[in-house]
């Protein structure tokens, strides 16, 4: 599909963005009376991030407000995704909040209004306040009703100009990573406490949007799931069961609760004793109407009965510099079959989607990064499929707008359309911004 006849298969309202999350580009970690986050702390752990690096000035979004905000401008989006850092508005996550920290995202969300770009704000991007983690974090019941509060008092400052409030991004991240794995912050390992998380986040998401639609919301309410399309190593039986299973506990743990009100029933008998406890009522509670579902994807997952690491590079197919496949298809599996198995699927967004590639080079004022350029146009290419197929695709934003804080991979991988000079916080643009802004100009006709 040509760039000319692809730019036409999107509608007038369609949402084009870039996204960025507050610990990986704002700094300013401790000041103006911002309390230590889990990742702040989670940083410090011996060998946690690959460089041994922290979030504490990262890309000096907090300082570079305006700078910052021209350049998105500059690349012709309609729409601006960040989050906001719970620590900044509320140090502890409990208790006092801190006015000052609001004081920035009202400038932040008033800036993208006198630009003419909607702002749609994430509540947790994984930030959470260290205050609540030592109460229990996630695993502890009470967190959830702490971030009602905290979603409700966001609201009341500036939710009448953000246009898409999202509660959670990526909860099979916090949950899996940060406390099945523990190779994410709080670092914890225990499958029956990643269960317990995972239902604490989904319920505080409902409860959440009960709450700010009785306070009157003027947002559109949601959440963000990071999804891949899972499909078997071979033909095998025992290869279909375990891409089925992988599903299951992947996508179907979320989805289904959320649009259907209920957990998948074999997850639940794997999990057994390890399964999250749940309360009366708190079913019906997540599963809430939602405005939109957004949509995190980097890759397939290609799934083995044996176990074993089904390696893309190693089998010669095109990844990026995470080593994940590169396969723009599966972006589109995923979709339809969102479509098919949630009846009255609300408006989709890509809200994150990009690749890491090894473009730390700036060569006479330029980055030339071809494969970040081709990733975008085919992946771009893969929602128009979805579309002609009936899926209600709503809106598309590039993971990230500028190189950052890469979590445990620290400032090792490169996301962004922009290259960030750490040493001099210049800003760059890549050849990919040229042609995002290039592919948004003739969109616009």
């Amino acid at each position: 599909m040509s760039q000319v006849s692809l730019h036409r298969q999107f509608p007038p309202n369609f949402v084009w963005g870039v996204a960025t999350s507050s610990f990986q580009i704002e700094g300013a970690a401790f000041e103006d009376g911002k309390g230590e986050s889990i990742w702040d702390r989670f940083c410090k752990q011996p060998s946690a991030i690959a460089d041994a690096s922290n979030g504490e000035i990262a890309c000096d979004h907090f300082h570079r407000l305006d700078e910052d905000l021209d350049l998105i401008a500059s690349l012709g989006v309609n729409a601006y995704r960040f989050s906001i850092a719970w620590p900044r508005v509320q140090a502890l996550g409990h208790g006092e909040f801190n006015p000052k920290g609001l004081d920035f995202y009202e400038r932040l969300v008033d800036g993208l209004k006198a630009r003419g770009i909607a702002a749609w704000a994430t509540l947790n991007h994984w930030d959470l306040p260290q205050g609540l983690q030592d109460r229990g974090g996630w695993n502890d019941r009470d967190t959830v009703h702490r971030f009602v509060d905290y979603a409700r008092h966001v609201q009341a400052r500036i939710g009448d100009r953000i246009d898409g409030l999202t509660t959670h991004n990526e909860p099979w991240v916090v949950a899996t990573l940060g406390h099945d794995q523990g190779n994410f912050a709080p670092g914890i390992k225990s499958r029956k406490i990643a269960a317990q998380v995972s239902h604490h986040l989904l319920l505080s998401h409902g409860l959440a949007l009960q709450a700010l639609r009785a306070d009157g919301a003027k947002s559109q309410l949601g959440i963000v799931l990071n999804l891949s399309s899972c499909v078997p190593a071979t033909a095998m039986p025992a290869d279909i069961a375990a891409a089925d299973l992988a599903d299951s506990r992947g996508r179907r743990w979320y989805a289904d609760p959320l649009f259907k009100g209920a957990y998948p029933a074999d997850v639940l008998a794997e999990l057994g004793a390890d399964a999250p406890v749940v309360e009366a009522g708190d079913m019906a509670a997540i599963a809430q109407p939602m405005d939109y579902l957004g949509v995190n994807y980097y890759t397939r997952s290609v799934v083995s009965a044996s176990g074993e690491d089904w390696n893309a590079k190693g089998r010669g197919l095109p990844v990026s510099d995470m080593d994940w496949e590169i396969y723009p298809q599966g972006l589109t599996d995923l979709l339809v079959l969102l479509h098919r198995d949630y009846a009255g699927l609300p408006p989709v967004y890509i809200t994150e989607n990009g690749g890491a590639f090894k473009d730390d080079a700036v060569v006479n004022g330029r980055v030339q990064d071809d494969d970040r350029t081709d990733y975008l146009r085919t992946h771009i290419a893969a929602v128009a499929s979805a579309m002609a197929q009936g899926v209600p695709m709503a809106g598309y934003m590039v993971w990230s707008l500028m190189d950052n804080f890469e979590w445990a991979s620290g400032y090792l991988k490169r996301f962004g359309i922009v290259h960030v000079d750490y040493a001099t916080q210049a800003r760059t643009p890549k050849a990919s911004a040229d042609w995002y802004r290039d592919f948004l100009r003739d969109w616009r006709g």
